[in-house]
């Protein structure tokens, strides 16, 4: 008969405790640096690209009006140019980070 997970972990454990084993250093203690930090933000806006083509390809077939029609709307709501360039680079540096990011890792 097999053993359930539970006493396969203590097994395990008291085999360490036993043997003396040192136990594998937590994230807390790693200094972080650029890399690092590099990585993470890779990883995020590649989740974020992904999300966002999905949710744009999902529009476009669920919303019932074309492209034209709500960039129209868009532009009828006399934003600022602040808030204009603001969502402009919200939409361009996910893609433009991830884009050199991976060009620089592939390098």
């Amino acid at each position: 008969m097999g053993t359930t997970a539970k006493e396969e972990m203590a097994r395990f454990w008291d085999k360490n405790t036993k043997s003396n084993r040192p136990l594998s250093p937590h994230v807390s203690i790693y200094k972080w640096s650029l890399p690092m930090a590099m990585s993470i933000t890779h990883r995020g806006t590649g989740v974020a690209l992904s999300m966002g083509v999905s949710l744009f390809g999902l529009a476009t077939l669920l919303l019932p009006e074309q492209f034209p029609h709500y960039l129209a709307m868009v532009k009828s709501l006399s934003l600022g140019p602040a808030l204009i360039y603001s969502a402009k680079f919200a939409l361009v540096f996910p893609f433009s980070y991830h884009t050199w990011n991976g060009i620089r890792h592939l390098v």
